[in-house]
């Protein structure tokens, strides 16, 4: 199971996140956001070989690109409904496609988003919208069919895990606001947890899901 940190931007917690076998490593280049961070400071901070990935939102496409190279991104994640001619100015293989449950009318207008857009990424991730904390109707996603893999996120924590795969199969989990303190800043204490009750349910353990703390919601991305 990939695990997937988002909102991170202190090095003391990304040491922390790489010791724990974290995979993938987000920013968020959004200046609403509590977790917004600037290309320069990404560019300083050493991931210890966690993929770095870059939220985008509302940039075009040449400064997506140039915040990328100046980040030294791996991946960019495209959290502002982007279009298919956007994510073809990159390598596919180097698109996260962020798509909301909740604005389709139905399961098969999704399936539909999810394949039109198969040819122009490599990765989808789904999602409640914009680090809300909000919970996906997790069920509701089991039918689902993806030609590439995909993330589950929407108010993770160490709390839900156990229920969100029970209900679905993602290939990856993405947390973010519940994995705070405070807006913008990672609890090490709750990315510890959050790590272990993946690890436990991934192995099958009687415990998943347990030993959970309270977490805080976030109001952005």
């Amino acid at each position: 199971m990939r695990i997937k940190i988002c909102g991170m931007s202190e090095q003391r917690l990304i040491d922390e996140a790489a010791a724990l076998g974290v995979e993938f490593c987000g920013f968020v280049f959004y200046e609403p956001s509590p977790r917004n961070v600037s290309p320069r400071l990404v560019a300083s901070l050493d991931t210890h070989g966690m993929k770095r990935v870059g939220v985008f939102v509302r940039q075009s496409a040449e400064e997506t690109e140039r915040i990328a190279s100046e980040a030294g991104l791996d991946f960019v994640q495209l959290h502002g409904g982007q279009s298919a001619a956007f994510a073809g100015r990159f390598p596919a293989e180097r698109v996260i496609r962020v798509l909301w449950p909740g604005k389709y009318s139905s399961v098969q207008a999704l399936q539909q988003d999810i394949d039109a857009f198969a040819d122009t990424c490599g990765m989808y991730l789904l999602d409640a919208g914009m680090g809300s904390g909000r919970e996906l109707d997790w069920q509701s996603l089991a039918d689902l069919s993806f030609p590439h893999p995909w993330f589950l996120s929407g108010g993770l924590g160490p709390d839900n895990v156990a229920r969100a795969l029970s209900a679905c199969s993602p290939d990856g989990l993405d947390f973010n606001s519940k994995l705070e303190s405070s807006p913008g800043r990672k609890s090490g204490e709750l990315m510890e947890k959050a790590v272990a009750a993946v690890r436990a349910c991934a192995s099958g353990a009687s415990d998943c899901g347990r030993g959970a703390a309270d977490s805080r919601k976030g109001d952005r991305l």
